[in-house]
């Protein structure tokens, strides 16, 4: 019988602890992978996108973020309480080489007190380049209290409701109409650009994308490694106008004490059929992301939001309730073929037919069961 092969003495040196989190890392990320496939993201069954994602096996990055317990990384907080004035303390973390100690971290106040107080469960460090200096990121896992959504008669009619109808050429529209245009004028088709403003959002993209073809057919190391430095920066970008967005949109149903509809767009990419031109600008945002940060926004407000049916909320007119798609007669324009209102905006009507929909979804959500 011949005898195994040895274990390297690197495995062999690693504690029994790390092992488990390197395993539930690598389960965790086979699950996610089936969870897609499962949802459809990477292609219908048989489709060449799919056949190729499940022939090659996951590989991960000698610099993936790392996940750590409490058994492995320990945090130790300045002896200062003074919220406005804690900005770190140090933690110590194992590693292959030995336990590393008294590593300084920092952070704003505010994020130093919500980790003194409600960090719960795993830490993940993550390395990224930073103008070509790699820095270490510590993010930890916190549990925030929830305040209980705001319930009331006013959520059972649309006028209790913000709409928000999500787009392509505008990223998000509501039926509230001095925010609908004040997003329209930041981050919709007419924003300005240059030094009044940054410009259409649409437009942003369009750029991004005609040099990221343009690096792609060059196909150099450079035109590679300049590939992977603009995706990390478009990633940036569309974070930060998902964040700005979403906050918006939260902040002025608290302050009105109003709930927030959104369109549900689960499998919305294998339902919509597009022109080829069309494909990579319809595909090119993470409306995921963007309904992510609005859900949990909303929860940390105390803001009751609802997903409602999308369907023709962008043809339906408000006036008559009468559904033609030729009332669409352009992207913004809204005419209707019936009585023949006319919108202020089509994207704005899409928003009211959205909080419209959101009363009866609400009331249908807390009606008493029958049982």
């Amino acid at each position: 019988m011949q005898s195994p092969t040895p274990w390297p003495a690197s495995t062999l040196d690693c504690g029994a602890q790390a092992a488990q989190l390197c395993i539930r890392k690598v389960a965790d990320a086979y699950t996610t992978l089936a969870s897609n496939l499962g949802s459809g993201r990477h292609g219908v069954p048989g489709s060449t996108r799919r056949q190729k994602v499940q022939a090659h096996p996951i590989r991960f990055r000698s610099l993936g973020a790392q996940p750590f317990d409490d058994r492995c990384l320990s945090w130790i907080h300045d002896a200062d309480t003074d919220t406005d004035t804690d900005t770190g303390g140090s933690v110590s973390i194992w590693t292959v080489d030995g336990r590393l100690k008294n590593l300084r971290f920092t952070g704003k106040p505010d994020q130093i007190a919500l980790l003194r107080t409600s960090r719960r469960g795993e830490t993940d460090l993550v390395l990224r380049r930073c103008r070509g200096t790699l820095t270490a990121f510590l993010i930890a896992s916190v549990v925030v209290p929830e305040p209980l959504a705001s319930t009331g008669a006013h959520l059972h009619s649309s006028d209790g409701w913000i709409g928000v109808d999500l787009g392509v050429e505008n990223i998000a529209v509501t039926s509230d109409r001095p925010l609908a245009r004040e997003l329209l004028a930041t981050d919709g088709a007419g924003a300005p650009d240059g030094a009044a403003g940054r410009g259409s959002v649409k437009d942003r993209r369009t750029r991004n994308r005609e040099v990221r073809q343009k690096l792609q057919r060059k196909n150099t190391k450079s035109a590679k490694r300049l590939l992977r430095i603009r995706a990390r920066k478009e990633a940036r970008f569309a974070a930060d106008v998902n964040h700005q967005i979403s906050k918006r949109i939260v902040a002025e149903a608290e302050r009105t004490g109003r709930g927030i509809a959104v369109e549900d767009l689960t499998g919305i990419r294998e339902r919509v059929r597009l022109r080829k031109p069309q494909r990579a600008t319809h595909a090119s945002w993470t409306f995921a992301q963007l309904g992510v940060f609005l859900t949990y926004k909303a929860a940390r407000a105390g803001v009751p939001i609802v997903r409602v049916d999308p369907a023709y909320t962008s043809q339906r007119c408000t006036a008559c309730g009468h559904i033609d798609k030729r009332n669409r007669t352009s992207q913004a324009e809204f005419v209707c073929r019936d009585c023949g209102f006319t919108a202020e905006h089509a994207d704005i009507l899409g928003a009211d037919n959205i909080a419209l929909r959101a009363a009866a979804t609400w009331a249908q959500s807390t009606a008493p069961s029958a049982a």
